[in-house]
């Protein structure tokens, strides 16, 4: 900034350090305080300029500047939606579950019940994503995903404790997504490659040799990982081509076997489905060269020649039957595997309907059958289907901005026709081959695959391999976001990351959890412990969601409209539901670790007392509740109005505006803390039986208009200090106000006393030093009552200098209320000549959809002028009645006539007349030609000399000016007033002329004129008008001058609030 060369002239208004270069003449009423509230004009494009915080970013919190102001430094890769959101979920939902388990899903379960199942979890998630997207689109989500989202809504507590399960629970959907990687190597692609050999039913040396491999494979996506996440991201376009390409294939097979069903033959004994990997031919014997032949079959279940041969009971009691593992779409096989065919471990899987004589001897070798490796029922289905629908996780762990649930749509229309097609097309005892044995190791759903099945083997592993890259790259930075909270401190180790922001220390954490879920060896007892994790976080998401629309705390203000507490109250319910469904044991395990975690938190460091009894209970609660209030000043989030409202009571002592009472609870509804208060005069003793009826008359009255709060009147040797009092002492402990509503003392220059407009300037001093938010409500009475109805019109906010965001968030609250409803928001900045008014605009309707909030935007452009001679006349009027007040010595009476007949009827009698003259003048300012009235043409009587000197220099070419008094008007107004006419004399005899006028005054009269005009012309008709209120001045002495700035700001305006903010901020973007 550069300094005037010249000295400034001093003021007991304002400071005058600034340069009017910089702020010019239309913002000098505002200008005492630009180092703590800045024009919005320079402030707009740091507000609009906020990016979503991507992974390894510093949390926002921690990035705020010396202006208060937060703003993101991004010093990562940026993801797009398609990247950062769309990908992850699709590879985390059509993956592992889908290519390897959902055809043994539908095969074991049936149609029904499997359709029952996607149903079921595809709700639940549904339902999650519908609260995400409100979570997520209420502001900025930085790194962490849904950990950030559950801790910002419920609490550190809830927070850390569904954080680590969130964490776990993407941990292990990366051992999940290597386990399925594995098995579609060793089992699909080189089967030949395994270390341990596999005995049919016994999973032992399959999990095994997938523990080995499993292992090296997480080593080399860990490597991959830490090298950067850029690499993941490149790889993931390659493995998302693979999973479309793969269904697809899918859905080219369905419509192929309708037409031409592919060639896979099954081979049966009775009903039982046999291993074809070990056979050719699915004969017992066979004619070569005209001499019967035993088969390869024949040589498993029998011994010895044809003739001599010891057979198996079961093979010699039952036929061979060869059927199609794929009939077709319109085979009608959708009819047997409509139902259910659940199984013991180790039993054989048998073809319903098909002959078959049992052996008597049980003890028969069922090695060559097809086995269930596990005991198969319903619940069991459930937990290992739901990691499917988790994927949502997975964008959210990278997306700021997901509220798109359609996608969820998508991708559970995929699964419920996945479901049917599976059905209607694969034989039953193909879909319960979990491995695919009855078809030469073939994987079930690529035995429909068209053209190839390699298809989908090629295409499920890249799956697999891209869900696991992308398991890996996102639980190390929800980690990494829980250790930078500082909230267990024994994670703080893994908050550190390189210098790119990849976090190093949390990774190899991850690794190591993940190779315990790799030890599991299975991938079915490795999904039920990933579902339990999931659908914590789940039913969190949905609490926080219900909680926050429940509460209607003023920063939830989501983009996203479709929502209701009911939705998620409904997706926590069936989230819980499916916890215990899908396994009771591991559900109580899940909610045991975050109760622990929970308590850990809440207590670390802390013991709680209780005492003895509700009663003590109760007390003791309360007192940790206000001694936790009081412990840190509330998040910018969670700030609310609370409200000391300062009343004044009516000579009966009653409420003197009844609407002020009102307006509270239009803009409290009911939340936060309202404190009404009132002062009486006097002493205690003497007034103690007015102070209980004072007090039981404004209960009376905040009933009446619905406010909710508490009550308390205090009695003070005078107004002032009880006021002082009730600003300082209000409230206990973490429960104070923050703000203080009153309202505007309007007869303040009819009043006899000075007292009035003195004690309301010392109340806005203190509440600017108690670092309180200030609301003067003026023309309270004109303000609608809670009865009345706003059918229309709009609240329009004036936005002249950021002191917090309080104007943003006033009108937000007031609209959540019936009274006010139906109003819409405008908001209003003002330009000055070197502002580019298009980007403002621009960046303040950007700054707007981050905070969540539907407002038109308007930038009022306001151009540097000559200050106008109505503007000067009113500098005049003021300074006049300011020193009348100091010289002449009149008793009260005397002198609230005098003050009245001088000032109001001049103030009544100026107006502007268009000029002209034209613009061609010596002088600095130009003098527009006028008419004064009475008191105007008094005043210029009494100056004849100096006034015509004064227009000789400005204008020679100037008209006269006419006088519209009568002589008898003014012989009888001395003879009402011999000994103050004098007196008025005298002081008029004064030199007048503008140019000695304080300029420092006339330059604030000059932003209040100016600022009057646009607001009236924008305004004029609305229902409410909220405006910036100038600061006080620091010297007492021109404390009148600042209540005639503010008469004339408002002037022509119904209903007015003036806001004076509390130097921080109220409102955020973030969520």
């Amino acid at each position: 900034l550069e300094c005037d060369e010249t000295p400034r002239e001093t003021s007991s208004l304002i400071s005058t350090d600034h340069d009017d270069s910089i702020y010019g003449k239309n913002m000098a009423l505002y200008e005492d305080e630009m180092d703590s509230t800045p024009m919005v004009s320079s402030l707009l494009n740091k507000l609009a300029n906020y990016t979503n915080i991507t992974q390894g970013a510093v949390e926002h919190e921690e990035a705020e500047s010396e202006d208060g102001i937060q703003r993101v430094t991004v010093n990562g890769p940026q993801m797009g939606t398609f990247i950062g959101v769309f990908l992850p979920c699709m590879q985390n939902i059509l993956g592992v579950i889908l290519f390897l388990r959902l055809t043994w899903i539908v095969g074991t379960a049936g149609i029904v019940e499997a359709l029952a199942i996607v149903f079921m979890c595809c709700s639940c998630t549904m339902l999650t994503a519908i609260s995400m997207s409100a979570i997520a689109t209420n502001g900025v989500v930085p790194a962490g995903g849904s950990y950030y989202m559950i801790s910002r809504a419920l609490g550190p507590e809830f927070g850390g404790a569904v954080g680590l399960c969130f964490y776990l629970g993407t941990t292990f959907a990366g051992s999940m997504y290597i386990l399925g990687t594995m098995e579609i190597f060793l089992t699909y692609i080189m089967p030949n490659a395994a270390v341990f050999k596999a005995e049919t039913g016994e999973p032992t040396g399959m999990q095994n040799n997938m523990r080995i491999y499993g292992t090296c494979c997480l080593v080399i996506m860990t490597l991959v990982v830490f090298v950067g996440v850029k690499y993941v991201n490149k790889l993931a376009l390659v493995f998302l081509s693979c999973v479309m390409l793969s269904i697809m294939a899918i859905y080219a097979g369905v419509i192929q076997s309708a037409i031409k069903p592919p060639n896979s033959p099954v081979c049966l004994l009775g009903n039982r489905t046999l291993q074809n990997s070990r056979f050719d031919k699915c004969l017992k014997t066979e004619l070569i060269n005209n001499v019967t032949t035993p088969t390869q079959l024949w040589k498993l279940f029998c011994e010895g020649g044809i003739e001599n041969a010891t057979c198996d009971e079961y093979f010699t009691n039952n036929n061979l039957t060869e059927i199609q593992a794929v009939p077709g779409l319109l085979s009608g096989v959708i009819s047997d595997n409509m139902w259910g065919h659940y199984g013991q471990y180790r039993a054989i899987v048998e073809k319903e309907g098909q002959s078959s004589e049992q052996a008597s001897d049980n003890t028969n070798d069922i090695s060559y059958y097809i086995l269930n490796d596990i005991t198969t029922f319903f619940t069991l289905l459930v937990g290992i289907y739901f990691p499917s629908v988790t994927g949502i996780m997975a964008g959210s762990n990278r997306s700021g901005d997901l509220r798109d649930p359609p996608l969820g749509k998508e991708f559970k229309a995929v699964y419920l026709s996945c479901v049917v097609l599976f059905g209607a097309c694969i034989e039953g005892v193909v879909l319960r081959d979990k491995y695919g044995e009855s078809v030469k190791g073939t994987l079930a759903v690529a035995t429909l695959a068209w053209p190839s099945s390699w298809v989908i083997v090629i295409g499920s592993f890249f799956s697999c391999c891209g869900a696991g890259l992308q398991s890996l790259t996102g639980a190390p930075r929800i980690l990494q976001a829980i250790a930078r909270d500082g909230i267990m401190p024994f994670l703080q180790v893994f908050g550190h990351s390189k210098s790119n922001g990849e976090p190093t220390w949390a990774l190899l954490l991850t690794a190591a959890i993940c190779e315990i879920g790799i030890l599991i060896g299975s991938l079915d007892h490795v999904a039920p412990i990933l579902s339990m994790l999931f659908l914590m976080c789940y039913l969190f998401v949905n609490l926080a969601c219900a909680v926050q629309t429940l509460l209607r705390t003023p920063n939830w203000r989501p983009r996203f409209k479709f929502y209701h507490w009911s939705l998620s109250f409904l997706g926590m319910s069936l989230s819980l539901s499916l916890m215990f469904v899908s396994s009771w044991y591991y559900a109580l395990v899940a909610i045991l670790f975050s109760g622990c975690i929970y308590k850990y938190i809440e207590y670390r460091g802390a013991e709680k007392e209780w005492g003895d009894g509700i009663r003590g209970l109760s007390l003791n609660a309360a007192q940790y509740a206000l001694i936790k209030l009081e412990e840190a000043p509330p998040h910018t989030k969670n700030w609310r109005p609370q409200l000391l409202v300062l009343l004044k009571l009516d000579s009966d002592l009653g409420v003197k505006h009844p609407c002020l009472l009102s307006f509270t609870s239009q803009l409290k509804a009911g939340k936060g803390l309202t404190i009404v208060c009132s002062v009486l005069e006097g002493t205690y003793m003497a007034r103690e039986a007015d102070a209980k009826l004072s007090e039981k008359n404004i209960k009376a009255a905040m009933a009446k208009e619905k406010t909710k709060g508490f009550c308390h009147v205090v009695v003070s040797s005078n107004q002032r200090d009880g006021f002082s009092h009730l600003i300082q002492s209000a409230g206990l402990g973490g429960m104070k106000h923050n703000a203080v509503l009153m309202a505007w003392p309007a007869n303040w220059k009819q009043a006899e006393s000075s007292l009035s407009w003195k004690n309301f300037i010392e109340t806005v001093r203190e509440t600017t030093a108690a670092h309180q938010a200030l609301l003067v409500a003026k023309n309270i009475d004109t303000f609608p009552t809670n009865q009345d109805r706003l059918a229309e019109g709009t609240i329009d906010v004036w936005w002249i200098v950021h002191d917090g965001g309080l104007l943003m968030l006033l009108p937000f609250l007031l609209r959540q209320h019936k009274v006010w409803r139906r109003c819409k928001m405008r908001i209003f900045t003002v330009a000055q000549m070197d502002d580019n008014s298009i980007q403002m605009k621009k960046d303040l309707q950007m700054f707007l959809y981050h905070l969540r909030l539907d407002a038109k935007v308007e930038v009022v452009e306001m151009h540097a002028g000559d200050i106008s001679a109505f503007t000067y006349e009113k500098t005049l009027v003021m300074e006049q009645r300011s020193q009348m007040l100091k010289q002449m010595q009149l008793s009260k009476t005397e002198r609230g006539r005098e003050i009245q007949s001088i000032s109001d009827e001049s103030r009544s009698s100026i107006r502007r007349k268009p000029c002209r003259e034209k613009p061609t003048q010596s002088n600095k300012f130009q003098v527009p030609t006028i008419i004064l009235d009475e008191e105007a043409q008094l005043i210029h009587d009494r100056n004849t000399k100096s006034h015509a000197t004064l227009n000789d220099k400005a204008t020679p070419t100037s008209d006269r000016v006419h006088m519209t008094w009568t002589k008898e008007k003014l012989s009888s107004e001395r003879n009402r007033h011999r000994e103050a006419h004098m007196t008025v004399r005298d002081i008029f005899n004064m030199k007048p002329e503008w140019e000695n006028l304080d300029q420092t005054n006339v330059r604030r009269m000059h932003t209040a004129v100016k600022l009057n005009e646009v607001v009236v012309n924008k305004s004029q008709g609305a229902q409410l008008v909220l405006l910036n209120m100038p600061g006080p001045p620091k010297n007492k002495g021109g404390d009148e001058n600042y209540m005639e700035f503010l008469e004339v700001l408002t002037e022509g305006l119904d209903r007015v609030l003036l806001v004076r903010g509390s130097s921080r901020e109220v409102i955020t973007i973030y969520s």
